[in-house]
């Protein structure tokens, strides 16, 4: 039978240690994926690289589109080579559908840093005025966050820790299925634990600002929704440019500017950045390089974040997910707990405009969000 951990469970005897071995290699090849980061054991694997870029390509094409076919597509041409095709990309679109139930859309906002082969506790943003950091949530409290001001900020990497049973019963009584869930159950909780961290960050971020609210736009044979939201995003691009044409972030009119909007508004968003100034004119709506992230992880489903990315809006993977495993005899299982370390920080609100998508009154065409 064949899976998505094990190639061919029919051949796997959990009775014998070497296979045991395999299994958490392979379920550390698989943990190790969807980050930003190749794992330092996997550097030199050229299987490894092959999946990590395809899939890394898939998510990111997913993110910005919400199309799977996209994403799929951009798995398939993420590899350059015939030889690396027949193996590793078939395996890699076929763990696609498994594999990414995640997000890590943040990542096109935040400039994340590589710390994995560092001794440091923490990392420096400087030249700070305003923001907003995270600390370390214990087991059952509410994210806290906290304003941080001054020349420059430390943020601190906090550890972030969860735990998997493999009772033997699963191997004895061959139940692969319920094996390859829990396993894939694991790692999808521990990326979206890190992606709610992020966009909790940036939440918080938002709700320091007054955000851009949608006006009629009084026009005749338009959608007058899409209209008005191309309106506010225009006006949201202006503020952002503006406020940092002087801080040396080399800020123009060809930056890149993301799009951070909740899944129910996606659609909208999608029909603003397409509008036209008249019905038959080519000319759209939208002066801007705008590029979309979709996510279903923002509290407010209405609040749609525009943000100029990276410079001092900041992210750092201390350890990436490592997996550590022992039989444990009184509850007759295999215990594997995985851990991981990060840390980020928002060191500019300039970076950063929202816009409240909530549809004025008698303006047709706003999406239905519940």
């Amino acid at each position: 039978m064949r899976g998505t951990i094990i190639n061919d469970w029919t051949k796997f005897d959990f009775t014998k240690p070497e296979h045991q071995d395999q299994l958490l290699e392979s379920l550390r090849f698989h943990v190790a994926l969807p980050d930003k980061f190749v794992a330092e054991e996997f550097k030199k694997s050229k299987k490894f690289n092959a999946a990590h870029n395809a899939v890394q390509a898939g998510m990111r094409a997913f993110h910005s589109t919400g199309d799977k076919e996209k994403a799929i597509d951009a798995l398939y041409h993420a590899f350059t080579t015939t030889g690396d095709f027949p193996v590793t990309a078939i395996q890699a679109i076929e763990k696609f559908h498994a594999l990414t139930n995640y997000d890590n859309g943040y990542e096109q906002i935040f400039d994340v840093k590589d710390f994995t082969n560092s001794n440091q506790p923490g990392f420096k943003i400087m030249n700070v005025t305003s923001g907003m950091t995270f600390e370390r949530i214990e087991i059952g409290d509410k994210i806290r966050l906290k304003q941080m001001s001054g020349t420059q900020a430390f943020v601190l990497f906090d550890f972030y820790g969860g735990g998997l049973n493999w009772h033997k019963s699963l191997f004895m009584n061959q139940e692969y299925w319920t094996i390859e869930d829990n396993a894939i159950e694991f790692v999808n909780k521990a990326y979206a634990r890190r992606a709610q961290v992020h966009y909790a960050l940036l939440e918080a971020a938002m709700a320091t600002k007054t955000c851009i609210t949608l006006t009629d736009p009084a026009c005749g044979n338009c959608t007058e929704y899409a209209y008005a939201l191309a309106a506010a995003l225009n006006l949201a691009a202006v503020r952002i440019l503006t406020n940092n044409r002087n801080k040396g972030y080399g800020a123009t009119v060809g930056n890149q500017i993301i799009i951070l909007t909740p899944l129910a508004y996606w659609g909208a968003v999608k029909q603003a950045l397409d509008i036209r100034l008249q019905p038959t004119s080519q000319t759209k709506i939208i002066n801007y390089n705008f590029q979309p992230v979709v996510t279903m992880m923002l509290t407010n489903a209405h609040r749609i974040g525009v943000f100029l990315p990276k410079l001092r809006i900041k992210s750092g993977y201390r350890m990436n997910l490592e997996t550590f495993n022992s039989f444990d005899m009184l509850s007759f299982s295999e215990a594997t707990a995985g851990w991981q370390s990060y840390g980020a920080g928002v060191g500019d609100l300039d970076q950063l405009e929202c816009i409240d998508a909530t549809a004025p009154s008698g303006i047709g065409g706003a999406p239905v969000v519940a």
